[in-house]
């Protein structure tokens, strides 16, 4: 009795399941998010506030966009091209470089090898609500930048960047108090705050501090106003301030991440991407997006997607597919980043599936993007994932989801993708597969591979 050809035996006794069904983590639904406080306005009214506030900012960024390359390689608008721009929308130079400002850090004008270009979320500024309110959320956060302290015999540096830290702590107290506060309430705060900071810190007290600090309150009050965060003032009662519901919100926002990232169910707040990553391949799906969710909300969003993308070009194939299941609970902040890493062999596969997916294609037709060897090549890494941390079944099962429909047709593509894992997963596959000749094959294969064989 002989045993079966491997050209007789098919890789699915099932239909054809798409390439996405192999990752190792398949569900990238998020769960209901909280609700904001009760009279917050709906996210379309905000959004609609949002482009409201950055209406000059817009005008300005698809202004440029016909222009590519305008500014300096510094971002900086020349000065010609703000004299341009001012003639075009009827707004004087110095409004044009605030609304140029504003304008990159909302993300409607970007920086590309040195040149501003349109960024992607103005060509969603129409259509989508979410991208708005990111993009004045990143304004918000950024309100210091915004507008800068720039007086003519400026204190310690060190004294305003205390003030900037101490901001969310005021912003904190205006949105539970939920009604007009007296700026010496908010002076108070600050000089606590302040003090707090400097005694973490084992720094003596600012000298003049105290003569100080209010200017610098006035300057954080009309900045946070500027970005559209506090509402005017009444001429009835000019000595309090309240926040405008974009306000509210944003920082409602931020207290709810910050009581996510104190929940971590794993612990791993303060670990690197890859200790974290790590910890996750023992959790469900649910559990390990929660624990994103609190790794994220305790470090700078450009700092915590750039750590991840550091892990995913590491060896470990788990970490990477890991890696960007955590950047999908990123969500769209994460899309510059991950798009600029499109153009790298080990980590394309997962960014075009990740992009079309944030562009809301399904899952299981986002695989049709990928070329058959990029599909190859991605069926390997995953592969990979599962012989260093899976089970022997799960191994065998994998063959399931290969483009290829044969045994002999999936070796003969594996042999040409180049895989650096392409040998390890032939031999795994080999010694746990239980048919005879598909081992065999499989055996022949990898020899095959690790001599340069054709």
């Amino acid at each position: 009795m002989t045993s079966r050809s491997p050209r007789d035996t098919p890789l699915r006794l099932v239909p054809r399941r798409p390439l996405t069904a192999a990752r190792r983590t398949a569900t990238t639904r998020r769960p209901r998010p909280p609700r904001p406080p009760e009279g917050t306005p709906s996210v379309p009214e905000l959004a609609r506030l949002a482009r409201t506030e950055l209406t000059d900012a817009v005008r300005l960024a698809r202004w440029a966009g016909a222009r590519p390359g305008s500014a300096e390689p510094t971002g900086i608008l020349p000065d010609d091209t703000a004299r341009q721009a001012a003639v075009a929308l009827g707004l004087t130079p110095r409004q044009i470089r605030l609304d140029w400002d504003r304008a990159r850090l909302a993300g409607l004008i970007e920086l590309h090898g040195g040149a501003a270009r349109p960024g992607w979320r103005l060509g969603a500024w129409n259509t989508d609500d979410t991208a708005v309110l990111r993009g004045w959320v990143a304004l918000f956060d950024a309100w210091s930048l915004a507008h800068p302290f720039l007086p003519e015999a400026g204190p310690d540096p060190a004294l305003v960047a205390e003030v900037v830290e101490a901001a969310p702590q005021l912003l904190s107290f205006l949105h539970l108090s939920n009604e007009p506060v007296p700026v010496d309430v908010l002076l108070d705060l600050l000089r606590q705050r302040v003090a707090e900071l400097r005694t973490e810190r084992h720094e003596p007290p600012a000298d003049g501090a105290g003569d100080l600090l209010p200017a610098l309150l006035d300057w954080t009050l009309e900045a946070a106003g500027l970005v559209g965060a506090l509402r005017p003032r009444d001429p009835l009662r000019p000595d309090e301030v309240t926040l405008t519901a974009l306000g509210s919100w944003a920082v409602w926002v931020k207290l709810e991440q910050i009581c996510v990232a104190a929940q971590g169910p794993a612990g791993n707040m303060e670990q690197s991407a890859e200790t974290m990553l790590r910890a996750c391949a023992r959790l469900s799906p649910g559990p390990a997006r929660a624990e994103y969710r609190a790794w994220l909300a305790a470090r700078p969003v450009a700092l915590a997607v750039a750590e991840l993308l550091d892990a995913a070009r590491g060896d470990d194939a788990l970490l990477r597919g890991l890696a960007f299941e955590a950047l999908r609970v990123v969500g769209d902040p994460a899309e510059p980043a991950v798009r600029a890493v499109v153009a790298e062999p080990s980590l394309r596969p997962y960014a075009v599936l990740w992009l079309a997916e944030l562009e809301g294609d399904d899952p299981d037709t986002a695989t049709g993007l990928l070329t058959r060897e990029e599909a190859t090549w991605l069926w390997i890494d995953t592969a990979a994932a599962v012989a260093d941390h899976g089970e022997d079944h799960l191994l065998v099962s994998h063959l399931e989801t290969a483009v290829q429909g044969s045994v002999p047709g999936l070796l003969e593509e594996v042999r040409g993708v180049g895989h650096p894992r392409t040998v390890q997963v032939l031999v795994a596959l080999a010694a746990a597969h239980p048919d005879p000749a598909t081992s065999k094959a499989m055996r022949r294969a990898a020899f095959q591979v690790h001599t340069g064989e054709a």
